[in-house]
């Protein structure tokens, strides 16, 4: 309704808000991993064997995932997730700038470069971190959901707490699948110390997320 479509501008006035609260009895509840501090945030026993099903296509993508593989654990996040990333952001493009102005690997718009404080944003090693960084913290954000942080990724978090789940956008959903169709797995372990949860975190629907990758 709101890109303009007329049918479905007709079929929302006999509809109730979409803003309004769903009884507790209807909620998906969200995903969430324990996190355990005598640990790495994620198994690294799995973080290796899901590295091993990424197979590089050349010199240029191997040095790429080199760098992931060396710096993911600082931030606790699979590398593999990260890799996932980068080929559906810049398919390993270091020097790669989008129409909106998101640079490098990881594809960083520069408010997220200033955030997480990336000052060269076509360096490879700094993108990565950035990119790292930020996804470390949307799985806080969002609990480990892996679909829902692809999504956030891709179309920013307030518009994936706007629509309740992964946005009705041909472009976030064909991004969400690219991302799973290389990470393949639904949670991620994530450290609540990070940032507190999203506030509509008990309002997303969690089943959405699973109907776009299953």
């Amino acid at each position: 309704a709101e890109q303009g479509h007329a049918q479905a501008r007709a079929m929302l006035a006999h509809l109730p808000s979409p803003t309004a609260d769903l009884p507790e009895c209807m909620r998906d509840q969200p995903l969430a991993m324990e996190y355990d501090d005598t640990a790495l945030i994620f198994a690294q026993e799995e973080a290796e064997q899901d590295l091993g099903n990424f197979v590089p296509a050349n010199a240029g993508q191997e040095r790429i995932a080199a760098l992931v593989r060396d710096i993911a654990p600082e931030y606790e996040v699979n590398p593999l997730l990260a890799l996932a990333v980068i080929r559906a952001e810049s398919n390993f493009d270091p020097r790669a700038r989008s129409t909106k102005n998101a640079q490098g690997l990881m594809q960083l718009i520069p408010e997220t470069s200033v955030r997480f404080k990336v000052k060269k944003p076509f360096d490879p090693a700094q993108n990565i971190r950035g990119g790292l960084a930020y996804l470390r913290w949307l799985l806080a954000y969002f609990r480990g959901n892996v679909p829902l942080v692809a999504a956030a990724y891709n179309a920013g978090e307030g518009t994936v707490e706007r629509y309740r789940g992964i946005p009705p956008f041909t472009e976030t959903r064909a991004y969400v699948v690219r991302v799973m169709q290389v990470f393949r797995r639904r949670e991620h372990p994530f450290d609540p110390t990070v940032t507190d949860p999203s506030p509509a975190i008990d309002r997303i629907d969690a089943k959405n997320a699973r109907e776009i990758w299953r």
